[in-house]
């Protein structure tokens, strides 16, 4: 597949899981102070040949590309957190789309597997290049349970899955099923994923009935220890939202924390799975 055979109506059915957060970062890494410096998603913008990208400004509030931004920082730093208290592990990116998180954050140890659909690690592979030693590329479903296999191969080392702008477009069972699965299979591992509130899959399955546009959401949480019920060594170690952050550029907007409904709508959330074999 090569990027002449993308057409303007291909990058914009996929651009608000691949193409819309990829432009936000490009965009951001060209001020003076970003929230977040991604060089390489500016190249990568510039070889899509997107022009002004129409579809990314119409969709994209500024309250929502700041949020975005924040919380793509925020997968970072727990990532950096992790690599600095054990510098050999291995990281599963579930659901990777094409971030460029292993490059931010690689400490030159790190196993890096990258996981998504095959059209989109295909488009990887074009657009970023393929897998070398410490790199890898898996192209399957996150909910097909084969690849635990073939990145297990790295145990005993720690694990940390990441999973951004991904398990709210799964059903809750598929989502139960993968967590205990990540337990059994790497016990000891940490998982960090972001999730919608309850309101915000309401608020977002009417816009997208309405405007067509983007995807429905179908698992919310309503409360961060909702995890720890589905199993007895699930341990919540950490919970973050952006609209509670001091990020300067939400300030016109800072009224929100006082209100849980609004404040609370998406969070990212950081959990132990089960108890660890690898000390």
């Amino acid at each position: 597949m090569s990027i002449s055979k993308h057409t303007n109506q291909d990058l914009s059915n996929i651009a608000e899981s691949l193409l819309i957060p990829l432009y936000i970062r490009a965009l951001e890494s060209q001020f003076p102070n970003p929230i977040l410096r991604d060089q390489r998603a500016v190249v990568l913008i510039e070889k899509l040949n997107l022009g002004d990208a129409y579809f990314f400004q119409a969709q994209v509030s500024q309250e929502v590309k700041v949020s975005i931004l924040l919380r793509n920082r925020q997968f970072d730093r727990l990532t950096n957190d992790f690599l600095t208290r054990h510098p050999q592990a291995a990281v599963v990116y579930l659901g990777c789309g094409l971030d460029t998180r292993f490059e931010r954050v690689d400490n030159g140890q790190v196993e890096w597997y990258d996981l998504d659909l095959p059209e989109v690690i295909e488009l990887r592979r074009e657009l970023l290049g393929d897998e070398s030693d410490r790199y890898h590329l898996q192209a399957c479903s996150a909910l097909d349970p084969t690849w635990m296999e073939k990145v297990n191969t790295h145990n005993p080392h720690p694990f940390l899955f990441l999973a951004e702008g991904l398990f709210m477009f799964f059903e809750e069972p598929q989502v139960r099923g993968m967590v205990l699965a990540l337990k059994d299979h790497f016990p000891g591992s940490e998982l960090v994923f972001d999730a919608f509130s309850p309101f915000y899959v309401w608020g977002n399955n009417r816009r997208v009935t309405r405007t067509k546009v983007g995807a429905l959401a179908h698992w919310a949480m309503k409360h961060s220890t909702d995890l720890e019920r589905w199993a007895e060594d699930i341990r919540l170690l950490d919970e973050w939202y952006p609209f509670l952050s001091d990020e300067p550029r939400l300030k016109h907007i800072r009224w929100v924390r006082f209100i849980p409904l609004l404040s609370k709508t998406t969070g990212i959330f950081h959990y132990q799975l089960g108890k660890s074999n690898w000390g």
